[in-house]
């Protein structure tokens, strides 16, 4: 499968200080990829590179077929689309005209504008000034300016970091949309729901050293306990090993009706993190 982003052996480093170091991974072309960690392991300094605002110290990147000084330049930025904390809008101008400026500004028809609206819910309030907006709703703003052109890569630091669990719900659906459209999306988060829900993979990134990256569900599944807790019917409860014996033992039971209750609990990815590195998602 082609792979749309490329680090190799990558080390960034500010003065005497390493804020990532020897990182290799690869993104796949059409997946939501996770790069997951807590504030200060090096989430946002990887899009800075990969987005061309900062250069490595050691190693090499490719992003979409860019390399070295083509990443940053204007034909690379048009294919791309950034929400960091560091986005922003005119403040005294309205939602509708800060995505009509940049829809003019890529030539793109102003239904853009309209769609971009309806994916982050503020068609209803898009005559309202951006400085007048709740932190939430700038937010939005920001990821509709994002994805206005349907990058082919979407680069999301902490997208939904200030959004209410109803506004998530609509973004999650959105990006997922996007993504079948042909978006590939970078995501970077510390919400080990958001990643369970939208990743296809995910990297564990502590202290700019990446962990480990599989998928979620083979990181739950590999560091399972592999137990089936069984309740039977006079409260008595047993826990067993998942093996065959075990699934006819349940099979045995069922057909005496004598389970209350069966369970096979997963661990979280935010379990899994904090097995992998010692830390919490924090």
């Amino acid at each position: 499968m082609e792979h749309i982003i490329e680090m190799n052996h990558v080390t960034k480093s500010f003065k005497n200080k390493i804020a990532i170091k020897d990182m290799n991974f690869t993104v796949k072309k059409g997946e939501i990829f996770g790069f997951l960690g807590p504030s200060g392991s090096g989430k946002t300094t990887t899009i800075k590179m990969l987005t061309g605002t900062y250069d490595p110290s050691k190693g090499s990147l490719n992003v979409l077929g860019h390399n070295g000084s083509e990443i940053g330049a204007s034909n690379f930025m048009s294919k791309i689309g950034i929400l960091t904390d560091h986005s922003t809008a005119y403040e005294r101008q309205s939602i509708w005209d800060n995505l009509k400026l940049f829809a003019k500004l890529n030539q793109l028809p102003l239904q853009k504008v309209d769609e971009a609206l309806e994916f982050v819910g503020l068609t209803q309030d898009k005559k309202s000034l951006f400085k007048n907006l709740s932190a939430g709703m700038k937010q939005r703003v920001l990821l509709a300016k994002a994805i206005l052109h349907q990058p082919e890569l979407l680069f999301l630091d902490e997208p939904t970091a200030s959004l209410d669990p109803m506004t998530i719900q609509h973004v999650h659906k959105g990006l997922k949309a996007l993504n079948h459209r042909g978006t590939t999306i970078f995501l970077t988060t510390h919400n080990m729901e958001e990643a369970n829900a939208l990743c296809d993979r995910v990297a564990f990134i502590e202290s700019g050293v990446l962990k480990e990256l599989d998928t979620p569900e083979n990181f739950r599944f590999n560091h399972a306990n592999h137990t089936i807790k069984v309740i039977h019917n006079n409260n008595r409860e047993k826990t067993l090993p998942m093996t065959t014996e075990s699934a006819q033992y349940i099979t045995d039971m069922l057909e005496a009706n004598d389970l209350k209750y069966i369970s096979s609990d997963l661990p979280t990815l935010g379990d899994v993190f904090l097995k992998i590195t010692g830390k919490e998602l924090v």
